[in-house]
């Protein structure tokens, strides 16, 4: 299939969980309505977004929140990924992402690698280290339309991911992620920009809708690029969701026009991958 519909939803976090949960739940169900096949909820969807935070709205995966994911991929028979929620395991907190296909199957578990912990004076400091874990693996499921590649959020910075997902035959990469008021107006749209003209791919990010009245406020301006560079679709700061329709026919054209990947100088440089 050379097109699908792709969702994003820009929930409005609040501080209650199940709240939460029942609203991205009510979102994934109107975005399936509306002919989506992929369907992304923001990073920290079921929690405030803040180191307070996560310890105490960790879950284990399977758990409430993932399973509510699965039970609504099912129903609505779309590929549900999971935003990010703060995850326990074996004592260790992550920020993770969860994905769920259309049978209600959980298809591959994110952990974020690339830890938040930035320092802007008189701007933002931020450390998620404090509580949280990094991953140590990639992750990408198939569709019947692509492979898909994940990240969140402070991910979309280090290029070499998305090189990695690239070489692994992904077509669509998915950040869910919440940029702050300081790094969104400067870097949010360029990044992905980049990303996907470097690697000639599709690159989307679900943001949190933006509450001012949060201790942490995200951006928002939840975006779809294609591999030209072209944003073809964003949302406000509002709570909303955003549809693009990701043209694989159109990547095929550009990526032959353009044919970077078999004039790359792998007798020079390469991108190495450390760990499966």
């Amino acid at each position: 299939m050379a097109t699908f519909r792709l969702a994003l939803i820009q929930l409005r976090v609040s501080s209650v969980k199940s709240d939460n949960l029942t609203r991205a739940c009510g979102f994934i169900r109107e975005a399936a309505k509306q002919g989506a096949q992929i369907v992304s909820l923001p990073e920290c969807f079921n929690s405030p977004y803040g180191t307070k935070y996560f310890p105490e709205y960790a879950e284990k995966i399977p758990g409430d929140s993932t399973q509510k994911l699965s039970e609504v991929a099912k129903e609505c028979s779309v590929y549900v990924i999971g935003g990010s929620i703060p995850e326990e395991d074996a004592g260790k907190l992550y920020n993770t992402c969860a994905v769920f296909g259309p049978d209600g199957t959980l298809l591959v578990k994110y952990r974020k690698l690339h830890l938040f912990d930035i320092d802007v004076p008189g701007k933002i400091t931020f450390q998620e280290s404090k509580t949280l874990s990094p991953g140590d693996s990639f992750s990408t499921f198939e569709t019947p339309y692509c492979r898909v590649g994940l990240g969140i959020c402070y991910d979309i910075r280090f290029a070499e991911l998305a090189q990695i997902y690239a070489q692994r035959g992904c077509q669509l990469l998915v950040y869910p992620g919440a940029f702050n008021l300081t790094t969104g107006p400067a870097h949010w749209e360029l990044l992905q920009r980049g990303r996907a003209v470097d690697n000639q791919l599709y690159v989307a990010t679900a943001s949190p809708a933006r509450d001012d009245k949060a201790s942490y406020v995200a951006w928002g301006h939840s975006t779809v690029v294609s591999p030209w560079g072209e944003v073809l679709a964003k949302a406000g700061t509002e709570e909303k969701i955003v549809y693009s329709d990701i043209d694989l026919k159109k990547l095929a054209e550009i990526r032959q026009q353009i044919p970077i990947f078999s004039q790359k100088r792998s007798d020079l440089y390469a991108v190495e991958v450390k760990k499966p």
